[in-house]
């Protein structure tokens, strides 16, 4: 039985450690409270922004380093992404611990706003367009220079199919930005990507891109959403007028991820 430490426990990180231990693998996670860590895994307690967690006699061969931060700023995220990041694995080092495999789960923010002319993947260079995200990309090469053989996992927009911001924006009538190009993945599928790149047989390389089969412009996702609550079709979307980013999930999925949802089509089960 494997041992893995989770570094950051919200919403993905629970997903993720439950799968594990789902599995068979022991499960400690470190977030703010470790009383809301969810049985059977371990909770450790540790504001990773102030102080170091308590790593003493723990056994790691697992590791995942997904952390939230808020507010979306270059403070919150240089405080939770580097600088807390940095603390764990220094109190993880200090056990003379080195995980068989690490994955840090990070951004495709980190491209920038590209441009739909190309479509990006693992080997486009990263062209943060803002300062959280140069934080971001600067808590990767920090990761991979602690952990050569680590992984990191570029995710695209998180959704639930169920609600979230795009949903209330249909429902309230808010939304008109259908020319957007949108990159999502179903937060099932993105749990199920680091546990697949954590348990794989094989060695997995040192970047993937986790995102679904099919970018898409916003207008076309918002239809479909409308369709399924019984609302009016909001602004119609438009490629010649796209804009945004497209990405590619091609490495990811030839590794031998597959996901559940490969569309906003399967991942949006609304009621009206």
């Amino acid at each position: 039985m494997s041992h893995a430490l989770l570094i950051g426990a919200g919403d993905l990180g629970s997903d993720v450690g439950l799968r594990l231990a789902t599995l068979g693998h022991e499960v400690t996670a470190v977030r703010r409270r470790g009383d809301l860590v969810s049985a059977p895994m371990r909770g450790i307690s540790a504001d990773l922004t102030r102080e170091a967690p308590d790593l003493a006699g723990l056994a790691v061969d697992l590791l995942v380093v997904a952390l939230t931060a808020r507010p979306r700023s270059e403070e919150a995220y240089r405080a939770t992404y580097v600088d807390g990041m940095t603390r764990a694995l220094d109190a993880l080092t200090a056990t003379g611990q080195v995980p068989v495999r690490s994955v840090l789960v990070s951004s495709t923010g980190v491209y920038g706003d590209a441009g739909p002319e190309t479509v990006l993947d693992e080997d486009s260079p990263a062209v943060p367009g803002d300062a959280p995200a140069r934080v971001l990309l600067e808590a990767e090469q920090t990761f991979h220079e602690r952990l050569p053989s680590g992984t990191v996992l570029r995710l695209s927009g998180l959704y639930r199919g169920e609600g979230g911001r795009l949903v209330d924006q249909v429902r309230n009538g808010t939304f008109d930005d259908p020319h957007r190009w949108t990159n999502r993945i179903h937060r099932d599928d993105a749990a199920a990507a680091v546990v697949h790149l954590l348990t794989r047989a094989e060695q997995p390389g040192p970047l993937y891109v986790g995102t679904d089969d099919e970018p898409s412009l916003m207008g076309d996702v918002a239809a479909h959403v409308a369709r399924q609550l019984d609302l009016p079709a909001p602004p119609a979307a438009e490629a010649a007028r796209g804009h945004g980013k497209r990405l590619s999930n091609a490495r990811l999925r030839a590794s031998g991820w597959r996901p559940v949802h490969p569309t906003y089509r399967e991942g949006y089960v609304l009621h009206p």
